[in-house]
């Protein structure tokens, strides 16, 4: 039977605490960041007066998310680029391999002569990606690949109805595409754009230019670049000409927090605007948006060199990470086993592990294979985690398990921390793993005598706290305390902000099976 402990209260705190509400028929100024979540290298399009928005997860699949907007505050997940990259021993986390901060890096999307474009590129397949589509929220995708990766690309449709790249790192290049872009094009332009681009910001270097995004405005070709200068900070460049090709003049547009790497945007009613990114600890890179002004044909971001923290575009209410991320009680009709968009996999998925359906109302993951650790275990399911702070719950039917298998919720990361059930000489075990460490610590273990358990996880990320704390509840009203605090940190191995995780893999055998009952989005606990 299912577990239902939904409660009215806390879906009403739960809208309250990730975006702020309006009253009546009030309007409310937006705060940043927008969305307080792992949004980053967001690219953007407009069509009529519809904003569409890309990002990078990486890893995860499905891949290349594609959200909407209304008001540029507001966003809802509608699409996904693709649903696997590429299929490959790192992309099956196969043989001790895995794809962790690697996958489908920056990408770029356009409309052009009715039809979406959203590219990619990717170490882990070796190729550029372009997908394309003529309804970019229920659409099939195409997909074009060729060799080799153009890093940190921006895709351009040239009003001499040439297609350009430009790419790179440091030397930024141009390169000409095939008109059915199916590569790079034999003899047509392709030589370094702009030489050393990131000494407008300083002629030491330490992360040099990337993240190209290309636009043309008022005649002017405008090149947003990000940059890092030692002992500094993630820094806005753009570069400027009258020609494709050049020449181009550069200048710093902001140097703020480290807020930066993203897409500049104009409204209907011809108003501009930025939205960039900002490292915010473990939850990830989160989203600002800022407003860009025009003066002597240079763009102008933020107000006085900041990025506002309130801004001036009144919406009925602001949704926060609302749109991303969802409950999930899991139930189904007979002939859709569709997953919302919010979930994605931990790499690619082996869909003959899991089900909706082998019991109805339930997620039912399977082990296929037997792996060491929960980072190398497919399968499992994830969610952004999201800021100020955060709580997701979960009941998990443990009696299918067998010997050696671990079933449960996870804060995944480098840096990990595990929450659920161990089944060892046919006893289960409720237990709390700690992986802030090369080697994870069980640091709790309470013995269990009934068939499931309600797991919990809390994260705070209130000023950095970046911490995990972790519960279980017997009948889903109690809920206690188990293990210790998970320092949470975001690390470059898995560049990606946390997730929460359905985890269920074998240490020893294969075949066990759980079900997961519900995933709750709920309240977090004032009084840990």
């Amino acid at each position: 039977m299912k577990q239902l402990f939904t409660s009215p209260l806390l879906l009403l705190i739960f809208l309250l605490f990730i975006g702020c509400q309006s009253s009546g028929n009030d309007k409310v100024l937006p705060t940043n960041p927008t969305i307080w979540a792992d949004v980053p290298d967001a690219a953007m399009v407009r069509v009529g007066d519809t904003y569409y928005m890309s990002s990078t997860t990486m890893h995860m699949s499905p891949g290349l998310p594609i959200m909407k907007s209304n008001n540029l505050v507001n966003w809802e997940l509608v699409s996904y680029a693709y649903d696997t990259l590429a299929d490959n021993e790192m992309l099956r986390l196969e043989n001790g391999r895995n794809a962790y901060g690697a996958g489908s890096w920056a990408s770029c999307i356009r409309y052009h002569d009715g039809l979406y474009y959203v590219s990619t590129f990717s170490a882990t397949s070796g190729k550029t990606h372009i997908y394309i589509t003529d309804n970019i929220e229920e659409g099939e995708w195409k997909e074009i690949t060729f060799e080799p990766v153009l890093h940190d690309h921006t895709l351009f449709f040239n009003d001499d109805g040439k297609v350009y790249m430009i790419y790179g790192a440091g030397n930024i290049r141009i390169a000409e595409l095939e008109p059915d872009l199916s590569g790079i094009k034999e003899g047509g332009l392709h030589e370094v754009l702009i030489p050393d681009a990131s000494k407008v910001a300083s002629e030491r270097v330490g992360l040099p230019a990337e993240g190209s995004q290309m636009y043309k405005h008022n005649g002017y070709y405008y090149l947003f670049n990000i940059t890092w200068p030692p002992r500094d900070m993630r820094t806005v460049i753009v570069h400027r000409a009258k020609e494709i090709t050049g020449p181009y003049e550069g200048r710093v547009v902001l140097r703020d927090r480290g807020i930066a790497q993203g897409s500049i945007i104009d409204t209907p009613e011809g108003d501009w605007y930025a939205y960039m990114f900002r490292d915010y600890g473990s939850v990830g890179r989160i989203p600002y948006l800022m407003p860009v002004t025009w003066e002597d044909d240079w763009p102008v971001l933020g107000v006085d060199g900041v990025v506002p923290d309130t801004l001036n575009i009144p919406v009925e209410s602001q949704m926060g990470a609302q749109g991303i991320v969802t409950s999930d009680e899991f139930d189904r009709a007979p002939d859709d086993e569709l997953l919302p968009l919010a979930w994605q996999w931990n790499h690619n998925p082996d869909h003959r592990y899991w089900s909706l359906t082998d019991a109805p109302g339930f997620l039912r993951l399977t082990t296929g294979r037997v792996d060491s650790s929960p980072l190398q275990a497919r399968n499992t399911l994830t969610q952004r985690t999201f800021g100020p702070e955060c709580a997701a719950s979960t009941f998990v039917e443990i009696s299918n398990m067998k010997n050696g298998d671990y079933a449960g919720m996870i804060a995944l990361q480098r840096r990990y921390g595990f929450v659920g059930v161990k089944k060892e000489e046919d006893r289960y075990t409720i237990v709390m793993i700690n992986g802030e460490g090369d080697e994870p610590v069980e640091v709790a273990s309470v013995p269990l005598d009934q068939n499931g358990i309600h797991l919990k996880i809390e994260c705070d990320f209130k000023e950095r706290a970046d911490k995990a704390y972790f519960f279980y509840s017997l009948d889903g009203a109690t809920w206690v305390a188990i293990g210790n605090t998970l320092q949470m940190a975001y690390t470059l191995p898995h560049f990606m902000g946390y997730r929460f995780g359905l985890i269920h893999y074998a240490t020893k055998e294969t075949g066990g099976y759980t079900d997961f009952d519900y995933y709750r989005l709920e309240e977090p606990n004032q009084d840990k």
